[in-house]
């Protein structure tokens, strides 16, 4: 594997992944539209040891985003940078647009897609799920 890094919109959050991204989808739903400013956030995994954060730990923040899971953000510029959620107490989801080389991870699948925004259809052949995936 390439080692992958990541990073903020002004630098003060660096990290890089210890290990290869797996489960990379879209996100449809209500809560990464608001979190993102967008339609639909691309997002992969990584166990939890593997997201290393190299600097920053001045400049990161989390918020508690559902009742089971909290999203981490620079406290500087706002970009998103990852969710852990109880349900899956063994990995961290974070935002494939934070990479450095965002070509590097290529979303697979569409997740929550019954919560998609009307004017936002996607526009590839990717598997479609209204909810969670089923693995």
């Amino acid at each position: 594997m390439t080692e992958l890094t990541g990073g903020c919109l002004c630098g003060a959050v660096r990290y890089r992944l210890g290990a290869e991204p797996f489960d990379a989808g879209w996100c449809h739903c209500r809560t990464c539209q608001l979190n993102s400013g967008s339609p639909a956030m691309a997002f992969a995994s990584v166990a939890v040891g593997d997201w290393q954060l190299d600097q920053g730990a001045d400049a990161l923040g989390t918020i508690p985003s559902s009742s089971s899971g909290h999203r981490a953000f620079c406290t500087r510029c706002g970009t998103p940078l990852y969710m852990k959620v109880d349900h899956q107490p063994g990995t961290v989801d974070f935002s494939i647009a934070t990479l450095d080389d965002p070509d590097a991870v290529r979303p697979e699948f569409h997740i929550f897609y019954a919560s998609r925004i009307g004017w936002a259809a996607a526009g590839d052949d990717l598997p479609r799920h209204d909810q969670f995936r089923r693995k």
